[in-house]
């Protein structure tokens, strides 16, 4: 594909200007065609913020503003410091912060890339421990007409132009391979397991080309530069909204206070730029702002923004210096920024009470609970069999969560085994009158039992034989036939066993 081809605001006249960046949201070819730019010098006027976060313990973004050059850099290293890489990184590339003369823009900006690269190479020269730190530049250089910009990593530049927002530069990042290469979505590398993983940056060891390009400005313009503590959660509307009908100084704080409004749970620098007319300036000449890691002596990172009323600057260190800390703060100018935001801390007040408040809280919600779950509990009734009778018990057949709240008359081995059994399996009730009723009609069904068991009749015993009479041949043959007594002979037959 043609780069110059997706990017008609680029200038490929000069050297890198069809580069390697692939421009995301190319602006209209008729707004570029005919820009118009004033007879003067264009000027811009400029501001920068920067904020630890919430989550982070240091700011390892720098940033820079000036009449001339616009820079972030966000600090790789961790343990590595990657905070010194930003810094060393910024403190050369302001040196380009004057107006360009005759030199070609875009290779002063390459230049610039150069020089910091080989000043992080000597400070991990110096200090092997800072072997593993790398920096992202972002870096837009100002001529009073046209813009250079030279990129590596993923810090981001915008132009608002219009109302129209254009990201200028393309993520040097393995998310942002994928996304080019059609296999996942830029809503899917949002939340990528490695969209942390950068391919290009300032580390002082390997070669890098950075990403160079030059555009024309226009009265109107407004420039747009930011860590990935800012992109990386707010969408390109919500930066074009953010960024209109406002001062670059509130657009920036309002920036930065959106992205960790976000959830940003990384650093964030916010710097902004308007692209005014040279003409109705006013002659004065603001002061460059250096924020973040790269700040200059006796001022100190300071978390903004911890609560949505909270504004401003990062404040001089000598407004707070804690007692017996005076001798970490020395007044050489020369000394190292580095070695400053790294010196001796007061150690925080009040943490042991916050805790102790913690804690008297979480133990006050745990014995609310358990009261609520006591309470419950002796809402409760049931029947169950203690001591040989059975009885109420409230509360719930958990061990120290019930007692025997009233005894009846029934005698537990007096029931039958079917109401025993009733009794064992500890039926509930809604409360004790149910209970009573209950163990009433358990009572009652066992004596209905035992009556009905009562008046059935044990089975008549079976006649016992009678012994055979010794007089049958005798007497007894004589007396039945004087009774003429066909009778007396058959009784005989029946009582008595025939002889042959």
């Amino acid at each position: 594909m043609d780069a110059t081809a997706e990017r008609p605001v680029l200038d490929p006249s000069q050297p890198g200007g069809a580069g390697d960046t692939q421009v995301i949201g190319a602006l209209s070819p008729d707004t570029v065609d005919n820009p118009a730019v004033a007879p003067s010098l264009l000027r811009l006027d400029f501001h920068a913020v920067s904020d630890v976060g919430r989550v982070r313990k240091d700011n390892q973004d720098s940033g820079y503003a000036g009449p001339w050059l616009l820079a972030v850099c966000d600090g790789v290293g961790g343990a590595a410091r990657g905070d010194i890489a930003s810094s060393t990184a910024i403190n050369e590339l302001r040196q380009l912060d004057e107006p360009a003369g005759s030199v070609d823009l875009v290779e002063r900006v390459n230049d610039g890339l150069h020089e910091a690269h080989v000043s992080i190479g000597s400070q991990v020269d110096h200090d092997p421990s800072l072997n593993g730190t790398s920096t992202t530049a972002t870096v837009a250089l100002f001529d009073g007409h046209r813009l250079a910009l030279g990129h590596v990593g993923d810090s981001r530049a915008y132009l608002l132009r219009d109302g129209e927002i254009s990201q200028l530069t393309n993520d040097h990042t393995f998310v942002q391979s994928l996304i080019d290469e059609g296999r996942i979505t830029p809503e899917e590398a949002r939340v990528h397991p490695h969209r942390n993983l950068i391919l290009k940056a300032l580390d002082g060891l390997h070669d890098v080309e950075p990403d160079l390009f030059a555009l024309e400005l226009v009265v109107g313009d407004r420039l747009f530069l930011c860590s990935d503590g800012a992109c990386g959660v707010l969408e390109d509307h919500e930066i074009a909204a953010l960024l209109t009908d406002t001062t670059p100084e509130a657009a920036a704080t309002e920036l930065v206070r959106a992205s960790l409004d976000a959830g940003s749970s990384d650093n964030v620098t916010c710097v902004v730029a308007d692209v005014l007319d040279g003409a109705a300036a006013d002659g004065v000449t603001a002061a460059p702002v250096v924020v973040g890691a790269a700040a200059e002596l006796k001022q100190r990172r300071r978390p903004l923004f911890r609560g949505r009323n909270d504004t401003g600057e990062i404040e001089p260190i000598d407004a707070d210096i804690p007692e017996g800390l005076d001798h970490a703060i020395p007044e050489d100018p020369l000394i190292d920024p580095e070695a400053m935001r790294y010196a001796p801390q007061a150690p925080p007040r009040f943490v042991w009470g916050r805790r102790a408040m913690v804690l008297v809280v979480l133990i006050g919600m745990v014995w609310i609970a358990l009261g609520t779950a006591y309470w419950w509990s002796q809402q409760q009734y049931y029947i169950g069999e203690d001591d040989g009778r059975v009885v109420i018990f409230q509360g719930v057949n958990v061990p120290g969560l019930n007692h025997v709240h009233e005894r009846s008359d029934v005698v537990y081995d007096d029931l039958p085994m079917l109401q025993q059994e009733q009794v064992d399996d500890m039926p509930d009730a809604d409360d004790a009158d149910a209970a009573r009723e209950r163990i009433e009609r358990i009572a009652q069904a066992a004596a209905e039992s035992e009556e009905s068991g009562d008046d059935l009749e044990e089975p008549p015993a079976s006649p016992a034989p009678t012994a055979p009479s010794e007089s049958v041949s005798g007497a007894g043959n004589g007396a039945g036939l004087g009774s003429g007594g066909g009778s007396g002979v058959n009784s005989s037959r029946d009582d008595t066993t025939p002889t042959e």
